[in-house]
């Protein structure tokens, strides 16, 4: 199973034969297909059987995917427990994707759903919420700690802007409450993933930039990781969301004297006139972590700094 936050996660929808093949060619550690919103009502039946034909035909995820995904209708839907009851028993779906969770019961139901519906009596899929309503944001305490199959939250501004009477503007500042109170919660309850919401842009030079804009704005704001709508939006949102090289290369620097420092007996060292302590280790080995997951040479540096030494 996945054991990294997500960074970049694309969407296909599971009616377009096309969309599901060239998928299986993308370099990203999310893709997402999609039963919800992309289907129609009346090609929701269609869609789940292409989904699963597809995914039958999988004997393991391709190794430039990090995490097969699946989002399914809603708990409140006809459609909801097809869906599971078609996804309990393919073991190359790593994670389903809740939309509409309102509330601790949505994510119970599904997990036991899953369950009941597996040969085996039990499933490890894990579980991404999407944050789509004001009640949601109100109970996402709530939310957190309705499973520990529950491995992150998605923040989708759309559905949250038609809850709310909201104009999405460019700043997106109308959102600023709800994306805050997602991260924050998210690491409150230690989620490894808080994915920010899509980017409608993604055409010439105007949709690159906004997109660019969007990266930096939410992963300043905490989130680790952004949705994506479109094929050309995966390489910028993993290239924004993984470290940066002076970032990396100060991060395993703090990872190479800390074991030094430790083995030393010691607590707390300074590093360049800095004070390192074990919160900012902490920050540093996930930094590291993070490059790692986002294809970064970790191992040159790590031989580049092997002799450094704490003060």
């Amino acid at each position: 199973m996945p054991s990294n936050p997500t960074t970049a996660s694309p969407r296909v929808p599971a009616t377009s034969p096309r969309m599901l093949t060239k998928s299986l060619g993308l370099t990203v550690d999310n893709v997402t297909y999609d039963l919800e919103d992309s289907v129609a009502p009346d090609l929701k039946t269609e869609a789940r059987g292409a989904l699963k034909a597809h995914l039958s035909a999988l004997t393991q995820r391709p190794h430039t995917i990090g995490e097969v995904a699946v989002r399914i209708n809603s708990i409140s839907s006809r459609h909801a427990f097809d869906d599971l009851l078609m996804l309990s028993n393919l073991p190359v779906v790593d994670t389903i994707v809740v939309p509409k969770v309102e509330g601790r019961k949505d994510l119970k139901t599904v997990v036991h759903a899953l369950n009941n519906n597996n040969e085996d009596g039990r499933t490890n899929h894990q579980i991404l919420a999407l944050i789509e309503s004001a009640r949601a944001v109100m109970d996402l305490s709530e939310i957190c700690s309705a499973t520990r199959r529950l491995s992150g939250l998605i923040f989708a501004a759309e559905d949250f802007a038609l809850d709310l009477s909201l104009t999405r503007s460019p700043s997106l500042s109308e959102f600023l409450y709800a994306r805050s109170a997602i991260v924050t919660a998210a690491r409150a309850n230690r989620l490894q993933s808080t994915i920010d919401l899509v980017c409608t842009q993604y055409k010439d030079e105007p949709g690159l930039a906004r997109l660019e804009e969007e990266c930096r704005g939410g992963k300043a704001l905490g989130f680790n990781g952004k949705q994506c709508i479109h094929p050309s939006q995966v390489e910028m949102v993993q290239r924004l969301f993984a470290p940066s090289e002076d970032e990396l290369e100060w991060a395993v620097r703090i990872v190479i004297t800390n074991e030094k420092a430790e083995g030393a007996g010691k607590g707390a060292y300074t590093l360049d006139g800095a004070m390192i302590d074990a919160p900012v280790v902490g920050k540093s080995r996930a930094i590291v972590a993070k490059a790692r997951q986002c294809g970064m040479n970790v191992d040159d540096l790590l031989t580049k700094w092997k002799d450094q030494e704490p003060s």
